[in-house]
């Protein structure tokens, strides 16, 4: 599995380019600002139809233009599979593969196994729970994608019935039978995600800690803990239960939705109690699991993006790294430097075939 040519227009700051790729290690090079983090969101956008980055699809157009284009041309199981992504002011964005575009971009999840490691995952430890829900989420929709549709289905209801319980207040009516519908439908499905957000991480913490302990010589103690409501009692019960409090609110605030992650080291919370390198290695070792999580549960080596790490990190995990690539854990990496010669110094010590763009 590799992205063998790359044509981008009027993505984010670059007019036009074009790209044809190693199937093992390609580097962009350059100083900052110049483009480099938004060739690698590119390829991210080609396997999951949206940014890393920005979520906001209209601001990834190039500023003064209508439009953008990605064009990635793929090697998958010895075939080719060309994946186009646009956006024009005004419309839909498109995505397409072989030319047939997507009637539902969650069809297209997990057909380009993808993971991206970047700076901006220390999101993950300082921001609120939202965001490492959505690292469970986009890892097993990835691999699974009834998950993601009861996901999708999931989050549908949860804004039909935040909307009936504003109509409730505005109109000072309520209307049990009505909100019993979606409380047995959020109940089932609910029941199903956290399941498998259980059996998920039964199977991927064993993963991070193996991980984490290369990446430390296993020099510290870490936790990740999954925390969710479904622990205590089933959804039907917690909705009777904070029935008075989501009236008052108007919206729904017992379910999956709430679920969260800690992080901890030595039991504590690593967000409090982590220096920055012990925050490094966890999120790199967090990231590495999902990297292996994906190639086991799908059989395929997935492309892995280095955003900007090696000015993060120290020459320790640098090497530990280099030595994983050396035993052909990875494939196809993409890496983005701010130092060509640091970047060709590191990839010549993995004996990998490379090529190195000077941006």
């Amino acid at each position: 599995m590799h992205l063998k040519k790359l044509s981008l227009f009027n993505y984010k700051n670059i007019a036009e380019a074009s790209f044809d790729f190693d199937a093992k290690i390609n580097c962009f090079v350059g100083k900052n600002g110049i483009g480099k983090t938004n060739i690698l969101d590119a390829v991210y956008h080609l396997a999951y139809g949206k940014s890393y980055f920005n979520p906001l699809a209209l601001q990834n157009i190039r500023h003064g233009e209508e439009f953008f284009v990605i064009d990635g041309l793929f090697e998958k199981e010895e075939r080719n599979e060309q994946i186009v992504c646009s956006l024009k002011k005004g419309q839909k964005k498109v995505l397409k593969r072989n030319n047939k575009p997507y009637e539902k971009f969650s069809d297209h999840v997990g057909f380009i196994p993808l993971v991206i490691i970047s700076p901006s995952d220390q999101d993950l430890i300082t921001e609120g729970s939202e965001t490492r829900r959505k690292f469970i989420d986009s890892v097993i929709s990835q691999l699974d994608n009834l998950y993601l549709q009861q996901l999708i289905q999931y989050q549908k209801i949860v804004a039909q019935r935040n909307a009936l319980l504003k109509y409730f207040a505005l109109n000072h009516t309520f209307d049990r039978d009505t909100l019993l519908i979606y409380n047995e439908q959020l109940d089932g499905l609910g029941k199903a995600i956290f399941e498998k957000r259980q059996q998920f991480l039964a199977d991927f913490i064993p993963i991070f800690d193996k991980h984490h302990k290369a990446i430390t010589n296993s020099a510290e103690s870490v936790q990740i803990v999954y925390e969710s409501q479904l622990f205590d009692k089933p959804l039907s019960e917690l909705f009777d239960e904070f029935l008075a409090k989501d009236r008052a609110l108007q919206y729904t605030s017992a379910g999956i939705h709430k679920d969260d992650l800690a992080f901890q080291i030595d039991n504590f919370p690593i967000k409090k109690f982590g220096s920055q390198g012990q925050q490094k290695s966890f999120l790199i070792a967090l990231k590495l699991a999902q990297f292996e999580f994906i190639k086991k549960q799908s059989g395929v080596l997935p492309i892995l993006l280095f955003d900007d790490i090696f000015d993060k990190l120290d020459e320790t995990r640098v090497g530990k790294i280099v030595e994983m690539v050396n035993d052909e854990t990875f494939g196809q990496l993409f890496i983005s430097d701010t130092h060509p010669e640091r970047t060709e110094a590191i990839v010549k010590t993995t004996h990998q075939s490379y090529k190195l763009f000077n941006l």
